[in-house]
């Protein structure tokens, strides 16, 4: 991936361009064809019309349609039905930190990653939403399955600068609060936030009735501390610094942070939330095939909802 701010990188877009991102749980919506429904019966009723593409079953063309209009349209029921997609990323200022092996900055990585996701979802006909969040959310844009919507996206990313602290708990309980319609929100983020209030807020979506997909995006300096010699260490979301020889901390370092690593892990499998966790030094496009790989056989073996 080049150092980029432009999102739309078909090198990891092509690894996952055959694949799905689906609901491991019953949606509620229009119709898309990749999630069932929780609103049908023992008939499987006629619900209405989209335009064929690459793909569909062709035994759901309708001929009678076809010899009117001169166009190919599938027929689509009320057992098929999208999901609505909310994008919860990360723009504070810890996410801008790129280390000595990365190409891209955290921010830039899960950006990156978003697009993907976000284009496989549009061409799964989803709805798919953002929220850029630092302490408040600073940018809401509301779940659509318009063609525009990813660019919308990927131009809103490109022209936020990460910034000032992470609030991510009281952003879950404000957007769990406000939408209204249950569906599948995607966190972006480092996840250096107080962690018992983001359990608070993932357990409020959750009891509402939303999929909750995590996706941790971090930096490898972060788990390995590589500095050698003085170094004036610096919070990046706040003002303090610190002049210190790494060496002397760096075993307690690696150890605190392996247990706030395998505490989310644990954390997140307990409460029944996915979490993926993604490193800015490996291929995006790689990683994600992998992820979507995994789940895809999941939700196909009828894994844990």
């Amino acid at each position: 991936m080049p150092p980029s701010r432009t999102y739309s990188d078909p090198d990891v877009f092509a690894p996952i361009a055959d694949l799905a991102l689906r609901s491991r749980r019953l949606v509620e919506g229009t119709i898309s064809g990749q999630h069932r429904s929780p609103f049908h019966g023992f008939n499987i009723e006629f619900a209405s019309y989209r335009e064929y593409t690459p793909g569909d079953d062709l035994r759901r063309l309708d001929w009678r349609v076809f010899a009117r209009s001169d166009r190919h349209y599938i027929k689509q029921y009320e057992e098929e039905s999208n999901v609505r997609v909310n994008f919860v990323v990360d723009a504070s200022a810890s996410m801008a930190y790129r280390g000595s092996k990365a190409i891209l900055s955290k921010f830039d990585y899960g950006s990156t990653l978003v697009v993907a996701l976000a284009m496989l979802l549009s061409r799964q006909q989803d709805p798919v939403g953002l929220v850029l969040f630092d302490e408040d959310a600073t940018t809401v844009l509301p779940p659509s399955a318009t063609q525009g919507q990813v660019a919308v996206i990927s131009d809103l990313l490109q022209k936020c600068s990460p910034s000032r602290k992470t609030e991510l708990g009281g952003l879950l309980r404000t957007l769990a609060g406000r939408t209204r319609r249950r569906g599948l929100v995607v966190v972006v983020s480092d996840l250096f936030t107080d962690l018992d209030a983001f359990y608070d807020g993932l357990n409020q979506l959750r009891f509402l009735g939303h999929e909750v997909l995590i996706m941790q995006v971090l930096d490898r300096d972060e788990t390995t501390l590589p500095f050698d010699g003085p170094t004036v260490f610096q919070d990046i979301e706040g003002d303090e610094e610190l002049y210190a020889e790494p060496g002397a901390f760096r075993q307690s370092y690696q150890k605190a942070m392996k247990e706030f690593l395998d505490g989310v892990t644990k954390e997140c499998g307990a409460r029944g939330f996915d979490h993926v966790r993604f490193f800015t030094d490996e291929l995006l496009g790689n990683t994600l095939s992998v992820f979507l790989h995994g789940r895809e056989a999941n939700v196909a073996g009828g894994g844990r909802s």
